[in-house]
């Protein structure tokens, strides 16, 4: 078995130094632009820096040994989905009151994909950017762990899953499945029999974690109509999956959405195609928000504290950096909040 790798370490001038055959006073020169080197020196002093990956410190705090007193969260999520999401918004308030109590900034980025997360990692702990990070959206075969502990960059992973690898990060994860499986077991009860998912994007844990989920229930119901159909979050997809299953020729009798905003998008599609909610379809959406009011019927939904899981992770990270070991926190089960959007079947 090979031996655990130990982190990475963040080049230093001496190494510049040690690689370039100067003094470290001529790598300052050199490398902050000062006079006091040739310019043949100051090409191969930066070439070096280069190729050794070294960047400047750009906290101050750094500087004098503090800490960059700042913790990083990258989202890999299509900008366009974010100004509507409830549950992102909710869980960054609560991030930001634990790191408030402790005055914590919180350096957030969002960018196109998890390569370019990974680049962000490794530019913010070159450069002594961030103390840790709050790593969100797990994915299968995800690199992201074990990078973040190549780096040494204490990180909490918000949204896995019990059983999955976080290359002895700390996590912070809500039970998916079994939220799912109280959807299906209420919609069921009601008597529907054909249920569609529209689900999130298809690579999050937590999307295939669901889909698992139902495919269950479903095969334990002996049910044979049942699918799920991923989407990027947003209203546009939210609709436009819609009104393609309503168009079947035996449309579901049960909608499940992976969000509010595509739920509350879905209703407004099936009303342009004359169904009505509940008589003709029940709803469900998976993020209770004050959306979920603000639309006619009430929209039954999975209601949890998303202030408290951030405020969870927060106070994980800081466990953390503080010297605690990594360790796995469970939080509470949603609840769903049966309302008007959910009524048994059309006879």
């Amino acid at each position: 078995m090979a031996g655990k790798r130990s982190p990475a370490r963040r080049p230093t001038m001496k190494d510049i130094a040690r690689r370039a055959g100067v003094s470290e006073s001529a790598v300052s020169f050199a490398l902050n632009d000062r006079p006091g080197v040739s310019e043949v020196t100051r090409a191969r002093v930066r070439r070096v820096a280069e190729q050794l990956g070294w960047r400047p410190s750009t906290a101050a705090r750094q500087l004098s040994g503090e800490g960059a007193a700042t913790v990083g969260f990258v989202l890999a999520r299509p900008a366009h989905t974010l100004g509507v999401d409830s549950f992102f918004l909710q869980l960054v308030a609560g991030i930001q009151e634990v790191l408030a109590e402790r005055h914590l900034g919180l350096l957030f980025q969002v960018v196109e994909d998890i390569v370019d997360e990974c680049g962000v990692y490794r530019a913010w702990w070159a450069e002594h950017r961030v103390d840790g990070v709050l790593m969100v959206d797990p994915r299968t075969d995800d690199p992201r762990p074990g990078l973040l502990t190549e780096l040494g960059l204490p990180a909490v992973v918000i949204g896995g899953g019990p059983d999955e690898p976080s290359s002895g990060l700390s996590a912070v994860w809500a039970d998916d499945a079994g939220a799912m499986a109280a959807i299906v077991d209420t919609l069921y009860t009601l008597g529907h029999r054909r249920i569609a998912h529209i689900a999130g994007l298809p690579h999050l844990a937590h999307t295939q974690r669901r889909v698992r989920s139902l495919r269950a229930e479903t095969r334990r119901r002996g049910l044979t109509e049942v699918r799920s159909l991923t989407t990027d979050y947003s209203d546009a997809e939210g609709a436009a999956v819609t009104r393609r299953v309503l168009a079947a020729d035996t449309p579901p009798t049960a909608l499940i959405y992976d969000n509010d905003v595509m739920a509350v998008a879905g209703i407004a599609a099936a009303a342009e195609l004359g169904f009505a909610v509940p008589r003709d379809l029940s709803v469900v959406a998976w993020e209770d928000s004050a959306l979920c009011r603000m639309v006619t019927p009430w929209l039954s939904a999975l209601s949890r504290d998303s202030m408290a899981f951030g405020r969870t992770a927060a106070r994980e990270l800081l466990a953390l950096l503080d010297g605690s070991a990594p360790r796995t926190v469970q939080v509470p089960l949603p609840e769903l909040i049966t309302r008007d959007s959910t009524a048994t079947p059309p006879g």
